[in-house]
Protein backbone atom coordinates (compact mmCIF):
# COMPACT_ATOMS: atom_id res chain seq x y z
CA UNK A 1 0.00 0.00 0.00
CA UNK A 2 1.25 3.43 -0.96
CA UNK A 3 0.12 6.61 -0.45
CA UNK A 4 0.20 9.58 -2.64
CA UNK A 5 -1.24 13.12 -2.41
CA UNK A 6 -0.68 16.07 -4.99
CA UNK A 7 1.51 19.38 -3.31
CA UNK A 8 -0.98 21.75 -5.17
CA UNK A 9 1.79 24.38 -4.95
CA UNK A 10 4.64 22.44 -6.64
CA UNK A 11 2.48 20.38 -8.18
CA UNK A 12 4.28 17.61 -7.18
CA UNK A 13 2.70 14.01 -6.51
CA UNK A 14 4.56 13.50 -2.86
CA UNK A 15 3.72 9.95 -1.19
CA UNK A 16 2.74 10.36 2.23
CA UNK A 17 2.65 8.01 5.45
CA UNK A 18 -1.38 8.63 6.39
CA UNK A 19 -4.36 8.29 4.67
CA UNK A 20 -5.62 11.75 4.39
CA UNK A 21 -8.39 13.59 2.25
CA UNK A 22 -7.56 14.17 -1.18
CA UNK A 23 -4.94 11.54 -1.15
CA UNK A 24 -4.74 8.38 -3.61
CA UNK A 25 -4.39 5.62 -1.93
CA UNK A 26 -2.69 3.21 -4.33
CA UNK A 27 -3.03 -0.75 -3.38
CA UNK A 28 -1.01 -3.45 -5.29
CA UNK A 29 -1.73 -7.09 -4.60
CA UNK A 30 -3.15 -5.87 -1.34
CA UNK A 31 -3.67 -8.18 1.81
CA UNK A 32 -6.54 -8.71 3.71
CA UNK A 33 -5.04 -6.19 6.57
CA UNK A 34 -4.51 -3.36 4.13
CA UNK A 35 -8.03 -3.89 2.44
CA UNK A 36 -9.62 -3.40 6.11
CA UNK A 37 -7.22 -0.65 7.35
CA UNK A 38 -8.37 1.43 4.09
CA UNK A 39 -12.17 0.32 4.79
CA UNK A 40 -11.71 1.72 8.00
CA UNK A 41 -10.56 4.94 7.70
CA UNK A 42 -12.01 5.64 4.24
CA UNK A 43 -15.43 4.22 5.18
CA UNK A 44 -15.21 2.36 1.61
CA UNK A 45 -17.00 -1.24 1.92
CA UNK A 46 -13.91 -3.55 1.53
CA UNK A 47 -16.60 -5.96 0.08
CA UNK A 48 -15.78 -3.70 -2.69
CA UNK A 49 -12.35 -4.04 -2.89
CA UNK A 50 -12.28 -7.29 -2.17
CA UNK A 51 -13.56 -7.98 -5.52
CA UNK A 52 -10.70 -6.61 -7.16
CA UNK A 53 -8.32 -10.06 -5.90
CA UNK A 54 -10.06 -12.04 -8.44
CA UNK A 55 -7.80 -11.65 -11.57
CA UNK A 56 -10.67 -12.16 -13.35
CA UNK A 57 -13.06 -9.84 -12.50
CA UNK A 58 -14.88 -8.41 -15.71
CA UNK A 59 -14.97 -4.29 -16.64
CA UNK A 60 -17.84 -2.74 -14.92
CA UNK A 61 -19.34 0.29 -12.85
CA UNK A 62 -20.43 -0.32 -9.05
CA UNK A 63 -21.90 1.84 -6.80
CA UNK A 64 -22.11 0.79 -3.19
CA UNK A 65 -23.24 3.14 -0.59
CA UNK A 66 -20.61 6.48 -0.77
CA UNK A 67 -18.40 4.72 -3.37
CA UNK A 68 -18.04 3.90 -7.06
CA UNK A 69 -16.09 1.04 -8.38
CA UNK A 70 -14.99 1.19 -11.94
CA UNK A 71 -12.89 -1.75 -13.51
CA UNK A 72 -11.03 -1.62 -16.61
CA UNK A 73 -9.14 -4.31 -18.28
CA UNK A 74 -4.94 -3.07 -18.82
CA UNK A 75 -2.27 -4.97 -20.51
CA UNK A 76 0.62 -6.53 -18.54
CA UNK A 77 3.60 -8.34 -20.27
CA UNK A 78 3.97 -11.96 -19.81
CA UNK A 79 6.92 -13.55 -19.86
CA UNK A 80 10.24 -12.58 -22.10
CA UNK A 81 9.74 -8.56 -23.35
CA UNK A 82 11.39 -9.88 -26.73
CA UNK A 83 7.73 -12.32 -27.43
CA UNK A 84 5.69 -9.70 -27.51
CA UNK A 85 2.99 -11.77 -25.01
CA UNK A 86 0.30 -9.96 -23.57
CA UNK A 87 -2.46 -10.62 -21.00
CA UNK A 88 -4.80 -8.60 -19.63
CA UNK A 89 -5.76 -8.57 -15.57
CA UNK A 90 -7.96 -5.72 -14.26
CA UNK A 91 -7.47 -2.76 -12.15
CA UNK A 92 -9.98 -1.18 -10.09
CA UNK A 93 -10.81 2.45 -9.37
CA UNK A 94 -12.61 3.46 -6.34
CA UNK A 95 -14.11 7.01 -6.00
CA UNK A 96 -15.31 8.02 -2.91
CA UNK A 97 -17.50 10.79 -2.28
CA UNK A 98 -15.58 11.16 1.29
CA UNK A 99 -12.81 12.65 -1.32
CA UNK A 100 -10.45 9.30 -1.29
CA UNK A 101 -9.35 7.33 -4.76
CA UNK A 102 -8.35 4.32 -4.17
CA UNK A 103 -6.80 2.12 -7.10
CA UNK A 104 -6.11 -1.31 -6.90
CA UNK A 105 -4.25 -3.99 -9.21
CA UNK A 106 -2.80 -7.91 -9.01
CA UNK A 107 -0.27 -6.46 -10.76
CA UNK A 108 2.43 -3.89 -11.05
CA UNK A 109 0.84 -1.95 -13.31
CA UNK A 110 3.27 0.27 -15.95
CA UNK A 111 0.10 2.79 -17.01
CA UNK A 112 0.09 4.17 -12.79
CA UNK A 113 3.79 4.00 -12.67
CA UNK A 114 3.64 6.91 -15.17
CA UNK A 115 1.46 8.95 -12.74
CA UNK A 116 3.59 8.30 -9.69
CA UNK A 117 6.43 9.13 -11.20
CA UNK A 118 4.68 12.75 -12.05
CA UNK A 119 4.92 12.21 -15.98
CA UNK A 120 1.03 12.72 -16.58
CA UNK A 121 0.51 16.24 -16.91
CA UNK A 122 -2.33 18.45 -15.34
CA UNK A 123 -2.58 15.56 -12.73
CA UNK A 124 -3.84 16.15 -9.38
CA UNK A 125 -5.34 13.44 -6.69
CA UNK A 126 -8.12 16.06 -5.45
CA UNK A 127 -9.69 16.03 -9.36
CA UNK A 128 -10.78 12.69 -8.40
CA UNK A 129 -13.12 12.20 -11.54
CA UNK A 130 -10.24 13.75 -14.14
CA UNK A 131 -7.77 11.21 -12.43
CA UNK A 132 -9.76 8.32 -13.20
CA UNK A 133 -10.23 9.27 -16.80
CA UNK A 134 -6.48 9.99 -16.65
CA UNK A 135 -5.99 6.80 -15.99
CA UNK A 136 -8.56 5.24 -18.67
CA UNK A 137 -6.95 7.09 -21.03
CA UNK A 138 -3.54 6.25 -20.24
CA UNK A 139 -5.13 2.64 -21.16
CA UNK A 140 -6.42 3.35 -24.23
CA UNK A 141 -3.25 4.65 -25.04
CA UNK A 142 -0.99 1.81 -23.83
CA UNK A 143 -2.81 -0.33 -26.03
CA UNK A 144 -2.09 1.47 -29.19
CA UNK A 145 1.61 1.60 -28.28
CA UNK A 146 1.75 -2.21 -27.62
CA UNK A 147 -0.27 -2.72 -30.81
CA UNK A 148 2.69 -1.03 -33.07
CA UNK A 149 5.07 -3.69 -31.44
CA UNK A 150 3.05 -6.30 -31.77
CA UNK A 151 2.91 -4.88 -35.71
CA UNK A 152 6.32 -4.36 -35.97
CA UNK A 153 6.80 -7.96 -34.22
CA UNK A 154 3.93 -9.66 -37.06
CA UNK A 155 5.99 -8.25 -39.79
CA UNK A 156 9.33 -9.99 -38.44
CA UNK A 157 7.76 -13.12 -37.77
CA UNK A 158 6.47 -12.90 -41.42
CA UNK A 159 10.19 -12.32 -43.24
CA UNK A 160 11.52 -15.06 -40.86
CA UNK A 161 8.59 -17.81 -42.22
CA UNK A 162 9.68 -16.77 -46.01
CA UNK A 163 12.78 -18.33 -45.29
CA UNK A 164 11.83 -21.17 -43.09
CA UNK A 165 8.47 -22.49 -42.18
CA UNK A 166 9.21 -24.83 -38.81
CA UNK A 167 6.85 -25.32 -36.46
CA UNK A 168 8.06 -22.67 -34.07
CA UNK A 169 7.49 -19.91 -35.88
CA UNK A 170 4.14 -20.66 -35.98
CA UNK A 171 3.68 -21.26 -32.37
CA UNK A 172 4.99 -17.56 -32.21
CA UNK A 173 2.59 -16.36 -34.56
CA UNK A 174 -0.37 -18.40 -32.89
CA UNK A 175 0.79 -16.90 -29.33
CA UNK A 176 0.73 -12.86 -30.64
CA UNK A 177 -2.84 -14.23 -31.90
CA UNK A 178 -3.54 -15.18 -28.63
CA UNK A 179 -2.65 -11.72 -27.39
CA UNK A 180 -4.73 -9.96 -29.95
CA UNK A 181 -7.82 -12.08 -28.93
CA UNK A 182 -7.02 -11.09 -25.30
CA UNK A 183 -6.72 -7.31 -26.18
CA UNK A 184 -9.85 -7.48 -28.69
CA UNK A 185 -12.08 -8.99 -25.58
CA UNK A 186 -10.95 -6.11 -23.12
CA UNK A 187 -11.20 -3.57 -24.91
CA UNK A 188 -14.84 -4.05 -25.72
CA UNK A 189 -15.55 -4.64 -21.88
CA UNK A 190 -13.49 -1.10 -21.41
CA UNK A 191 -15.88 0.72 -24.39
CA UNK A 192 -18.69 -0.64 -22.35
CA UNK A 193 -17.76 1.36 -19.29
CA UNK A 194 -16.66 4.25 -21.04
CA UNK A 195 -20.08 4.57 -22.62
CA UNK A 196 -21.77 4.15 -19.09
CA UNK A 197 -19.58 7.12 -18.15
CA UNK A 198 -20.72 9.19 -20.90
CA UNK A 199 -24.16 8.87 -20.06
CA UNK A 200 -23.45 11.65 -16.96
CA UNK A 201 -25.19 10.12 -14.33
CA UNK A 202 -22.09 7.93 -12.77
CA UNK A 203 -19.83 10.63 -11.89
CA UNK A 204 -19.98 14.55 -12.22
CA UNK A 205 -17.94 16.21 -14.76
CA UNK A 206 -17.35 19.27 -16.02
CA UNK A 207 -16.03 20.13 -19.91
CA UNK A 208 -12.75 19.66 -19.42
CA UNK A 209 -13.55 15.97 -17.90
CA UNK A 210 -15.91 15.25 -21.36
CA UNK A 211 -13.08 16.17 -23.36
CA UNK A 212 -11.11 13.64 -21.50
CA UNK A 213 -13.88 10.81 -21.90
CA UNK A 214 -14.19 11.34 -25.56
CA UNK A 215 -10.51 11.56 -26.57
CA UNK A 216 -10.13 7.99 -24.41
CA UNK A 217 -13.48 6.91 -26.34
CA UNK A 218 -11.84 7.87 -29.45
CA UNK A 219 -8.52 5.99 -28.58
CA UNK A 220 -10.32 2.92 -27.03
CA UNK A 221 -12.66 2.06 -30.51
CA UNK A 222 -9.33 2.73 -32.52
CA UNK A 223 -7.59 0.27 -30.35
CA UNK A 224 -10.54 -2.40 -31.05
CA UNK A 225 -10.33 -1.50 -35.07
CA UNK A 226 -6.43 -1.85 -35.00
CA UNK A 227 -6.37 -5.77 -33.18
CA UNK A 228 -9.34 -6.68 -35.23
CA UNK A 229 -7.45 -5.58 -38.48
CA UNK A 230 -4.12 -7.18 -37.11
CA UNK A 231 -5.51 -10.59 -36.10
CA UNK A 232 -7.45 -10.81 -39.44
CA UNK A 233 -3.97 -10.28 -41.16
CA UNK A 234 -2.49 -12.54 -38.50
CA UNK A 235 -4.85 -15.27 -39.25
CA UNK A 236 -4.79 -14.98 -42.72
CA UNK A 237 -0.51 -15.13 -42.77
CA UNK A 238 -0.97 -18.03 -40.28
CA UNK A 239 -3.53 -19.59 -42.67
CA UNK A 240 -1.30 -19.23 -45.97
CA UNK A 241 2.07 -20.49 -44.42
CA UNK A 242 0.25 -23.39 -42.54
CA UNK A 243 -0.76 -24.28 -46.68
CA UNK A 244 2.69 -23.71 -48.08
CA UNK A 245 3.78 -26.63 -45.25
CA UNK A 246 1.32 -29.00 -46.32
CA UNK A 247 2.00 -27.44 -50.15
CA UNK A 248 5.81 -28.53 -49.78
CA UNK A 249 5.25 -31.51 -47.85
CA UNK A 250 3.02 -32.86 -50.63
CA UNK A 251 5.75 -31.43 -53.12
CA UNK A 252 8.46 -33.63 -51.52
CA UNK A 253 5.96 -36.58 -51.26
CA UNK A 254 5.36 -36.51 -54.83
CA UNK A 255 9.33 -36.32 -56.26
CA UNK A 256 9.78 -38.89 -53.95
CA UNK A 257 7.09 -40.96 -55.15
CA UNK A 258 8.48 -39.98 -58.92
CA UNK A 259 12.13 -40.98 -57.91
CA UNK A 260 11.28 -44.14 -56.39
CA UNK A 261 9.49 -45.57 -59.45
CA UNK A 262 12.96 -43.67 -61.67
CA UNK A 263 15.48 -46.32 -59.68
CA UNK A 264 13.24 -49.23 -59.33
CA UNK A 265 13.25 -49.61 -63.21
CA UNK A 266 16.85 -50.64 -63.28
CA UNK A 267 16.37 -53.06 -60.22
CA UNK A 268 13.71 -54.88 -61.99
CA UNK A 269 15.71 -55.48 -64.90
CA UNK A 270 18.68 -56.50 -63.06
CA UNK A 271 16.29 -58.50 -60.96
CA UNK A 272 14.77 -60.36 -64.10
CA UNK A 273 18.45 -60.84 -65.93
CA UNK A 274 19.74 -62.07 -63.12
CA UNK A 275 17.52 -65.15 -62.44
CA UNK A 276 18.94 -68.29 -63.64
CA UNK A 277 17.65 -68.37 -67.29
CA UNK A 278 18.97 -68.61 -70.48
CA UNK A 279 20.08 -65.14 -71.53
CA UNK A 280 21.21 -65.35 -75.57
CA UNK A 281 23.33 -63.75 -76.96
CA UNK A 282 23.90 -61.64 -74.10
CA UNK A 283 25.50 -64.76 -72.14
CA UNK A 284 28.70 -64.70 -74.15
CA UNK A 285 28.94 -61.06 -75.06
CA UNK A 286 31.70 -59.33 -73.28
CA UNK A 287 29.73 -55.79 -73.46
CA UNK A 288 26.60 -57.63 -71.73
CA UNK A 289 27.06 -55.68 -68.29
CA UNK A 290 27.41 -52.40 -70.20
CA UNK A 291 24.49 -53.38 -72.73
CA UNK A 292 22.24 -53.94 -69.72
CA UNK A 293 23.33 -50.80 -68.15
CA UNK A 294 22.50 -48.36 -70.45
CA UNK A 295 19.47 -50.24 -71.41
CA UNK A 296 18.39 -49.49 -67.87
CA UNK A 297 19.66 -45.97 -67.61
CA UNK A 298 17.90 -44.49 -71.05
CA UNK A 299 14.74 -46.68 -69.89
CA UNK A 300 14.60 -44.84 -66.52
CA UNK A 301 15.54 -41.48 -68.42
CA UNK A 302 12.67 -41.91 -70.85
CA UNK A 303 10.03 -42.76 -67.30
CA UNK A 304 11.68 -39.79 -65.48
CA UNK A 305 11.25 -37.36 -68.73
CA UNK A 306 7.46 -38.68 -69.11
CA UNK A 307 7.12 -38.41 -65.49
CA UNK A 308 8.40 -34.45 -65.70
CA UNK A 309 6.32 -34.06 -68.56
CA UNK A 310 2.78 -35.02 -66.70
CA UNK A 311 4.08 -32.96 -63.77
CA UNK A 312 4.59 -35.91 -61.55
CA UNK A 313 8.27 -35.47 -60.65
Amino acid sequence: MRIYKTDEIERKLLEIKEIAPDCWIDLEKPTPLEIEQVSLQTGIDKDLMNKMLDEEELPRIEVSGEATLIVIDTPFLEDDPSKNRYKTYPLGIIISRNNYMVTISLRSSTILEDFRKNIVRDFFTAKKTRFSLQIILRTSNYYLKILNHVNADIANKEKVLSKSTQNKHLIELLEIEKTLVYFITSLKANDLVLEKLAKGNILDMYNEDLDLLEDAGIENKQAIEMSTIYKDILSSITDTYATIVSNNLNIAMKFLAGITIVFSIPTMIASFLGMNVPLGVLANNDFAFILIALFSFALALLIAFWLKKKDML
